[in-house]
């Protein structure tokens, strides 16, 4: 049972990680699903994000999720708010009945580095110190965040640039300013830089959700 961790990545949400080592039947037993996907290793990974969800809760209705407008994936009167994301052979899910939720897992790949100014200002760059583990966290933030904002149309560098961030042990936590968001306050977004992935999750202090300009 190649259960990764399991936490609470705040007060009103539940977390885990997944490392993917069983055949398909393992996750459409759990399941029940089958999906309509040709690609073996995509179709695994729909299955094993729908598995982790049903593992944070139990009475998780998986056969319900649809997209909305802005293609964000959710389940009717948004009973949960959720999120999954997955980096072979790693799948992250977070579980909320109370607020949006967000999470990006991403595993390391040199390239990022050459990418980095796609979705980084030159002072964030200077922020995330041009190491590729640093930039991998700062995607997986930015998209976590793109996610629990859960519109489309929006430009990382422009509408969600990093205000700080701090580093408490082998956990790191940035401010993001959403900027198309009426709240003018910042959103929290903490990651970990595990061995092969780095991973990132919003964080809550309070109940929020997000009000559009």
């Amino acid at each position: 049972m190649p259960l990764y961790r399991e936490w609470n990545s705040d007060p009103y949400s539940l977390a885990a990680i997944w490392k993917i080592e069983e055949p398909e039947s393992f996750f459409a037993e759990r399941t029940g699903m089958e999906p309509d996907i040709r690609h073996d290793q995509r179709r695994i990974e729909r299955l094993a994000g729908r598995f982790l969800l049903k593992h944070l809760k139990e009475d998780f209705p998986i056969l319900t999720i649809a997209p909305d407008e802005h293609d964000k994936p959710r389940i009717g009167n948004n009973d949960y708010y959720f999120s999954i994301s997955h980096s072979w052979p790693y799948v992250a899910a977070v579980v909320s009945p109370y607020v949006e939720a967000g999470i990006d897992i991403q595993c390391w790949h040199p390239r990022i580095e050459k990418i980095q100014h796609k979705f980084l200002s030159a002072e964030e760059q200077l922020l995330f110190r041009n190491d590729v583990r640093l930039i991998t966290l700062a995607w997986s933030m930015k998209e976590a965040a793109y996610k629990w904002q859960g519109r489309r149309g929006v430009e990382f560098i422009e509408h969600m640039p990093v205000q700080h961030l701090n580093v408490n042990d082998n956990t790191y936590t940035a401010a993001i300013k959403m900027e198309l968001l009426q709240n003018e306050g910042n959103l929290s977004v903490e990651g970990i830089v595990e061995p092969d992935f780095s991973c990132a999750y919003v964080i809550h202090e309070n109940v929020f959700h997000p009000a559009y300009k």
